[in-house]
């Protein structure tokens, strides 16, 4: 499914089209409560069906964002567009929204089902449909042997389970999502990531999903936006996002980094050198970074993308000595902790092709730390 789902998004990036028209516009945006400014000069596009995740800590602004979307906040200044309407004057109630809550808000008098059906009722939708409807939904989210139950007779994440299918029960054209999965096991949340990737693609919703879970954003995403401190300091697709991150914060956010503090001793069209004390050796990058000679960067490589040995490969440069101070075996890889030579900690995962009792690299081991020259990210600091 993975694999249709990017063969698809391969085929369909409208956001690389000049002349696509975004669904959704951010302008300049910018929103402050009081002397604090949560939302700081913002400017975002998103396209018709696109599955689009705001990324970020607690308090970065992202479901700031989404509540000005929704209309529950109004920006201090800049422009909100939705399919080419200014949003501005636009109550929520008139907006081709739906937005699934953080605290669910649900009707606690009504049963599951009279909760996920209340706004098809509302809009006056066939009772047939609504009956077709709401099972398909409830039967998505397995909630179907609860539709009788009362909200206070559910826990938090079947409570989660009955905000989100009535959230979808409506198809609306635009889907805001605050931390949809968040009360969820991990199965049913890897479940459920499928099921909303489905539901998106088959009906062309557009999805705004806000979450904290790097995880969730790669798995679920067509792009993610990154915010830090109110802003918006990267957009690209999961891929460009983990393997060309273009911050430190980027870098050691996104998954598992290894960050090695340098700078620049040749910057050539093919290769960059950078001398890193921490890393204990040269590391030579096979392209250049357009940096002045001296300059300081941090190099990121991520754990997967270094390798270990017992044996040098003698080449002076992306090869570096070190101790295993920790083995961590998590069945389908295992993960080293190495100590360099430089006193430089650094983690190293590794898949397991053999049986543990095979692994050649354990405790206390002397090794080298290796790297291909592709795997490193110059980041100017």
């Amino acid at each position: 499914m993975a694999a249709e789902r990017a063969k698809a998004d391969s085929q369909t990036e409208t956001w690389n089209d000049p002349d696509a028209v975004p669904y959704i516009r951010i302008e300049n945006v910018t929103k402050k409560f009081g002397d604090f400014v949560a939302v700081n000069n913002v400017s975002l596009d998103v396209y018709r069906g696109e599955l689009f995740a705001l990324l970020g800590g607690s308090g970065c602004g992202k479901t700031t964002l989404l509540r000005m979307l929704a209309g529950f906040e109004q920006p201090t200044t800049g422009k909100i567009y939705i399919d080419g309407v200014d949003m501005a004057d636009i109550p929520p109630y008139e907006r081709p929204t739906n937005m699934m809550f953080q605290s669910y808000a649900l009707f606690p008098h009504m049963t599951v089902e009279q909760n996920v059906s209340f706004g098809l009722k509302q809009d006056r939708v066939p009772a047939d449909e609504i009956k077709k409807r709401v099972g398909d939904i409830l039967d998505m989210v397995q909630m179907r042997n609860f539709a009788h139950r009362k909200p206070h007779q559910l826990s938090g994440g079947q409570r989660q389970r009955v905000a989100l299918a009535r959230s979808l029960v409506k198809e609306p054209k635009l889907l805001l999502l605050d931390e949809p999965l968040g009360a969820l096991d991990k199965k049913l949340r890897e479940a459920t990531q499928f099921e909303i990737m489905n539901i998106q693609d088959r009906l062309g919703i557009t999805f705004m999903v806000v979450t904290h879970d790097q995880e969730e954003a790669m798995t679920l995403a067509t792009r993610i936006g990154v915010m830090n401190h109110g802003q918006i300091v990267q957009v690209g697709t999961p891929k460009e996002i983990y393997e060309y991150p273009n911050t430190k914060f980027v870098a050691d956010f996104i998954g598992s980094v290894n960050l090695f503090e340098g700078y620049i001793q040749e910057d050539e069209a093919d290769h960059v050198l950078i001398a890193s004390e921490e890393a204990g050796c040269p590391i030579y990058i096979d392209h250049g970074i357009s940096a002045a000679p001296g300059a300081e960067v941090f190099v990121a490589i991520r754990p997967e993308k270094l390798e270990l040995s017992k044996t040098s490969t003698g080449t002076g440069h992306n090869c570096t000595p070190g101790t295993v101070k920790g083995v961590a075996y998590m069945g389908n890889l295992s993960v080293y902790l190495v100590q360099l030579d430089s006193g430089k900690e650094v983690k190293i995962s590794m898949s397991n092709q053999r049986r543990a009792a095979e692994h050649a690299i354990d405790w206390d081991d002397r090794v080298y730390v290796t790297w291909h020259a592709n795997s490193p990210v110059a980041l100017l600091s």
